[in-house]
C-alpha cells in the first residue's frame, strides 16, 4: 500500500527541532520525501504499523501533528505530479 506521511512539528524549542530531525530520519528510512514534511512510503501492513509506532514514539501529542494516509493498491490511487520533483518507481528495476 502507498502511505502518505505528513507532519507538523512545533520547532520553537530546541527539543522540537530535535523531534523534527528524528521524525524526518524515521521517514527517510522507509520512504521518499516529496515535500518538506511529506513522505510517500510503499509498505505492507506490518511495515505500516511499525512506522506508525516509531513516529508516535517521536512526536509530542500536545504540540505536534501527525497524519498517515493509507492508499491501498486495490483502489488504484492516482498521483498527479507538477513541478520539478520526480518520484522514484519502487516497483521498477534498480539501476546502479
Amino acid at each position: 500500500m502507498l502511505v502518505i506521511v505528513c507532519y507538523d512539528v512545533n520547532t520553537e524549542t530546541k527539543a522540537g527541532r530535535r523531534r523534527l530531525r528524528r521524525i524526518a530520519k524515521v521517514c527517510e528510512g522507509i520512504g521518499q520525501r516529496v515535500q518538506k514534511s511529506v513522505f510517500e512510503c510503499q509498505v505492507n501492513l506490518m511495515q505500516f504499523e511499525a512506522l506508525e509506532r516509531e513516529l508516535l514514539a517521536e512526536i509530542e501529542l500536545a504540540e505536534d501533528n501527525l497524519r498517515l494516509y493509507r492508499l491501498p493498491d486495490s483502489r488504484g490511487a492516482e498521483v498527479r505530479e507538477h513541478g520539478t520533483f520526480r518520484a522514484t518507481d519502487f516497483n521498477g528495476p534498480l539501476v546502479l
